[in-house]
């Protein structure tokens, strides 16, 4: 039977205080105890059900993790104030001074500033190699390794990872197999292909308006205890907690992913196509000329297709730049960092999502001047879109046909 995240998040159903059909926002930072006794096994972690502190849990924040937890598949979720807070607390609970990472070369820029910049300053190393190929993986893990970190989509590259294999190289030499599936919700289930961590970026495509940043790490009952745990949990201790009100509201958006997903994917796969057919170099992964089409295949919830997001290059960095102000201008999108909106976003990444990354390194793994990244948005009428963009292109002077 094929597994279908968005039917387990419809089978929740939470009731308000009063009845209300959308579960009772909890605009509470603390919270009273009938007895002393009670408050202390709280403290200790074992009064199930009680709440203590709102940067500890709250009942909007529970509400979230637990349909988060429900579409990939884990027994449990805890909600974070940005993606970063989950990135950093889930690694920094996984690690410690003399421990090491085997990273994706191609990942969000500030998780890779955070593992290139700040991790050294706390002791913890991270090898980052192309996590396409499984014989530079194995390679790469050391005695002192502890987690293989990678995105099941890559950003801003598109990579994928094959998250069987690499669970399969993880357990062999007892790793923690964290995922980043921001880039990929429903299209993908971690968790069910191996993963032991799932985190995303509730900021993305999963909350889709824009309006509100937070973080999620999905994973199992041990670990996420520990994160929160009140003497030693980077959850706890870190204090990057999600706002019960902002919570609340993500709830609300998740109901719709399953919709929204389907659209993005369905006007990315179509711009796609005549970008390529118009001669770009085009990258996204439900097209036949992605290295990673068929694996993808092969690890894919079908219902909600290839995703949102493309790339294509356009030769330079100025010429990138003349574009998306033009298709600003134009109304078809907005020249914008982020993901997930329901207008086109586009941005050049070397010079926005990935600029903590070194100009070499950029180059020696194919992340040119020219290239722009598109979040394709939930436009009704795709094809009037790429009729408008070809225009801009024209106008431009960008268009492959045209320089010939």
């Amino acid at each position: 039977m094929k597994y279908k995240p968005a039917d387990r998040i419809q089978d929740l159903q939470y009731f308000g205080e009063f009845g209300g059909v959308n579960p009772s926002i909890s605009d509470s930072s603390t919270y009273t105890f009938l007895s002393a006794k009670t408050m202390f096994d709280t403290f200790e972690g074992n009064a199930e059900g009680c709440y203590l502190y709102s940067r500890h849990s709250s009942p909007s924040n529970l509400y979230l993790g637990e349909a988060l937890a429900a579409m990939e598949g884990t027994e449990t979720a805890n909600v974070f104030g940005s993606g970063m807070g989950a990135i950093t607390a889930t690694l920094m609970q996984l690690c410690k001074a003399g421990d090491h990472i085997v990273c994706s070369r191609t990942i969000y820029g500030g998780t890779y500033a955070f593992l290139k910049n700040f991790a050294p300053q706390l002791g913890i190393e991270t090898t980052f190699i192309d996590i396409t190929k499984n014989e530079v993986v194995e390679a790469a893990v050391k005695k002192n390794t502890k987690v293989i970190y990678c995105e099941s989509v890559s950003n801003p590259l598109l990579e994928i990872a094959d998250l069987k294999s690499l669970s399969q190289i993880s357990k062999n030499h007892n790793l923690q197999l964290v995922v980043d599936n921001t880039f990929s919700p429903l299209s993908i289930s971690p968790a069910k292909l191996g993963a032991d961590i799932v985190i995303h970026s509730l900021t993305k495509f999963i909350n889709g308006s824009s309006d509100t940043v937070g973080g999620v790490v999905c994973g199992t009952k041990d670990f996420i205890n520990a994160l929160r745990n009140v003497n030693d949990g980077a959850a706890m201790l870190f204090g990057s907690t999600m706002d019960s009100l902002r919570a609340s509201s993500i709830l609300k958006n998740l109901r719709t992913l399953h919709i929204r997903m389907k659209q993005h994917s369905k006007n990315a796969m179509h711009l796609a196509e005549k970008f390529q057919e118009d001669g770009f170099k085009t990258v996204y992964p439900g097209l036949e000329s992605h290295p990673g089409n068929q694996l993808f295949k092969t690890m894919m919830n079908e219902d909600y297709g290839f995703g949102g997001m493309l790339t294509i290059d356009v030769g330079s960095l100025d010429k990138a730049n003349e574009l998306m102000e033009l298709m600003q201008e134009r109304n078809l999108g907005y020249l914008a960092v982020s993901l997930g909106f329901y207008k086109t976003l586009f941005s050049a990444p070397g010079t926005s999502t990935s600029s903590e990354i070194p100009e070499e390194e950029q180059n020696e793994m194919g992340l040119s001047d020219g290239l722009i990244r598109f979040s394709i948005g939930l436009d009704n009428d795709i094809s009037r879109t790429y009729n408008h963009m070809k225009e801009c292109m024209e106008e431009v002077g960008v268009l492959p046909t045209e320089m010939v």
